[in-house]
């Protein structure tokens, strides 16, 4: 039973199939097509029976094995490793069709190729989850066929196997080794020149490319023989709240990807930055209830706290309650922190009914607001117009692109910062912020 499990018919055989029965048939009126037609059989018979055993006399034909990552990265390229090895004596042409996550929707994923005897191979593909959550992968399924290639055998290797899929935490350790290295301007992060009494000296070293050449110390230059600078420290342990609405305004999605994710992107990187720059970071989530209350830290595990927190929300499609968002915050935090929130306005009548809420809450502390331009009306508004629906059709994107920009001015006259960005610039927008705010001591 097992053989006939594992034993699959190549196209090759029926083709040879088919050959052989029109030489028979053309053999009752041709007698010479009848005894090629024989000897066809005989030969096909001999390899036909040359395969199988090539394929089946020993147990163990190939090893193969899948490397994942511990978890993924959602909106980042992940990279996945299939390792094959050759134990035959022969060589042997090789069909990999592996069993990846059913989110990924890949259809006719495999991989052709052919092993010497002893010959090991590695193959890399990659992979992009959109959301997040647990991911299924199965088997790894291996086709082996000999020389003849009348037949293949199926062999499977690897038990299935969940991968969750977190927030972006290769987007994550990218800004942190750029900030390490003072190295953000290649990420697309403005220098801002500090200003203000938050600043003071802390050390003196080596200069890198993005530094300010008025901060370089020409007497520790002179000593050391290379360009040496002046490091400033900026105020500490400020308290930064991300904080994210989930209602049903953030499902909409972007390139694949939605509001919602984005944020979580974003203040996931936010938040490793704040931490990096020694202040307290801190995370909120709402709609028509406070879903979560992360106090403001710097400690150790507080990264691995936000990580845990963000993987799990999910939108309710629920209206979000701006009032119950005031009072929570006055309820839980008595400092005058940051707070950074991630939401989205789509006509300024949806956010004339939240401002009063907004006013209130940036009187107790400074309050950004993170809100997207619709990059879909962007698009209508660069497309030539070509007739009267198109002109009517421009008109309201025009109009609803003129509404987000003058939601900024209400809000900026109302003593609240605001950020208006595309959803992929979101994490560069909103560090650009963060750190403009630190440079000017707004807090």
């Amino acid at each position: 039973m097992i053989f006939f499990r594992q034993l699959y018919l190549n196209q090759k055989f029926y083709v040879i199939i088919v050959i052989v029965i029109l030489f028979f048939i053309i053999g009752n009126f041709f007698s010479f097509f009848f005894i090629a037609g024989k000897i066809l059989t005989l030969i096909f018979c001999a390899l036909f029976v040359t395969d199988i055993l090539l394929l089946f006399r020993k147990k163990e034909l190939v090893t193969a094995m899948r490397f994942t990552p511990e978890r993924l990265s959602n909106s980042d390229i992940n990279e996945v490793v299939i390792y094959i090895k050759n134990k035959h004596t022969h060589v042997l042409h090789i069909t990999i069709i592996d069993e990846v996550p059913d989110q990924f929707q890949l259809r006719d994923f495999k991989i052709n190729t052919q092993l010497k005897p002893g010959e090991e191979k590695q193959f890399k593909y990659s992979l992009r989850p959109l959301s997040r959550g647990e991911y299924g992968f199965g088997r790894i399924n291996i086709y082996i066929s000999g020389f003849v290639r009348f037949i293949s055998r199926r062999c499977i290797f690897e038990e299935p196997k969940i991968v969750p899929v977190y927030p972006s935490f290769l987007q994550m350790r990218k800004y942190e080794l750029l900030a390490i290295s003072n190295r953000l301007s290649e990420a697309g992060i403005k220098k801002i020149r500090s200003i203000g009494r938050n600043i003071e000296f802390e050390h003196i070293r080596k200069y890198n490319t993005d530094d300010d050449f008025r901060s370089i110390n020409w007497k520790a230059t002179a000593r050391k023989g290379e360009l040496m600078v002046n490091q400033y420290q900026e105020e500490k342990s400020q308290q930064v709240y991300n904080i994210i609405d989930i209602g049903r305004v953030m499902k909409m999605p972007f390139g694949g990807l939605s509001l919602l994710d984005y944020s979580i992107n974003a203040a996931l990187v936010l938040a490793n930055i704040s931490i990096h720059k020694q202040d307290k970071s801190g995370l909120i989530t709402f709609s028509n209830k406070l879903h979560t209350f992360l106090p403001a830290e710097k400690r150790n595990n507080q990264m691995m706290k936000i990580q845990d927190v963000l993987y799990k929300i999910n939108t309710q499609f629920e209206e979000s309650d701006y009032e119950l968002l005031y009072v929570n915050l006055k309820k839980y935090i008595s400092q005058r922190s940051l707070v950074i929130l991630y939401s989205n306005f789509e006509s300024i009548l949806s956010m004339q009914r939240q401002i009063k809420y907004l006013q209130m809450i940036a009187k107790n502390h400074l309050l950004v607001v993170v809100f997207f331009i619709n990059t879909e009306i962007q698009k209508m508004l660069l497309k030539k117009v070509e007739n009267l629906e198109e002109i009517y059709i421009n008109t309201i994107a025009e109009k609803q692109f003129s509404e987000k920009k003058q939601m900024i001015r209400i809000l900026q006259k109302s003593g609240i910062q605001a950020v208006l960005t595309e959803p992929e610039n979101l994490t560069v927008a909103t560090l650009n912020k963060y750190l403009e705010i630190k440079a000017k001591g707004l807090t």
